[in-house]
């Protein structure tokens, strides 16, 4: 039986294997490897503190979470993609309040981070920091 995500290693089980999923995606891997490279210890530490801050209320996350994904090349079908994914990993660990608030939480920040990109696209703006 699953179990609601509760602590930190259930938020580490979750982006784990999220990002795992994403590194061998057809669609996704080219971008976040090309971007993160090397760095991958580094932004998954940094995922767990979103997501820590997020889910759990322990505020352990500091930044912009836009400002790095603002000159992705992406479009819908890469968000569309990313949230089917994260839907996926988060339905098959776990069940609860916290699983539907990530699921939740996932798709409204696909949908601004989508309309940010399109509109920095269109316009000579800088995403602030």
């Amino acid at each position: 039986m699953k179990h609601d995500i509760a602590n930190l290693d259930d938020i580490r089980l979750l982006v784990d294997s999220f990002y795992t999923a994403v590194r061998e995606d057809a669609l996704l891997k080219d971008i976040f490897n090309g971007v993160i490279r090397d760095r991958w210890p580094e932004h998954l530490d940094k995922m767990y503190r979103f997501w820590q801050t997020v889910l759990l209320e322990e505020h352990t996350y500091y930044g912009s979470p836009f400002v790095p994904h603002a000159k992705l090349p992406v479009a819908a079908a890469h968000f569309d993609r990313w949230l089917q994914l994260f839907r996926e990993t988060v339905d098959r660990l776990f069940a609860g309040e916290k699983a539907e608030r990530a699921k939740w939480q996932g798709e409204r920040m696909a949908e601004m981070f989508l309309s940010k990109i399109e509109y920095y696209r269109n316009n000579s703006a800088t995403p602030l920091v």
